[in-house]
């Protein structure tokens, strides 16, 4: 593993220990020598999280669409900051940097990334992890949908089980590096094609 993607909120939250989570997290890719990937924004948990990692030495590299660069949001002090014309192609080159994945906190934008990047690894697009760093029981009503989801039959356990969840950055990462992706791909033995 040589680089992580980090999906967070361009939003701080509204309490203080989710930018202290992200800029934990930064500083701990920093620290083991990670590069973080991220959509290269210089507000919110993003900016925490790529301001931290920066300020212990790592590399952070940004990819962000040009639209949203118009709008002064972009990181200037990156390792390195790519500019593309979409968010469909922000999100497959932040796919293609990165070895592992790491959802933190955010609304939206962060579930539907996180969320391709889960079903790109069903069908077996990639073998790559991903996990959500559950600051202060965040995701805890996500994992209940997700038990609610295999249990009414719409996802398979060991699908479900691909996204990890912990409160602990330190051992989201140990996780990540010993991921083994699951042999049993999504529901397509169903279906003649």
């Amino acid at each position: 593993m040589r680089a992580v993607c980090v999906f967070c909120g361009s939003s701080p939250g509204f309490r203080p220990v989710y930018a202290e989570a992200a800029a934990r997290t930064g500083r701990l890719l920093a620290e083991q020598g990670l590069a973080m990937v991220f959509g290269g924004s210089k507000v919110g948990l993003m900016g925490a999280a790529a301001d931290a990692a920066l300020a212990a030495g790592g590399e952070v590299f940004g990819v962000l669409p040009r639209a949203l660069a118009r709008k002064e949001l972009e990181h200037t002090g990156l390792t390195r900051l790519e500019i593309v014309e979409t968010m469909h192609q922000r999100k497959a080159r932040m796919a293609e940097l990165s070895d592992a994945f790491i959802a933190l906190p955010g609304g939206a934008g962060t579930l539907e990334e996180v969320f391709e990047i889960w079903t790109w690894g069903q069908l077996a697009i990639h073998a790559k992890p991903a996990a959500f760093l559950n600051v202060e029981g965040y995701y805890d009503p996500l994992r209940r949908f997700l038990d609610h989801s295999v249990e009414e039959g719409f996802v398979r356990e060991a699908h479900r089980d691909m996204l990890v969840f912990g409160e602990d950055p330190v051992q989201l990462l140990e996780h990540l590096a010993g991921y083994v992706a699951p042999a049993q791909e999504k529901w397509l033995e169903r279906f003649q094609l």
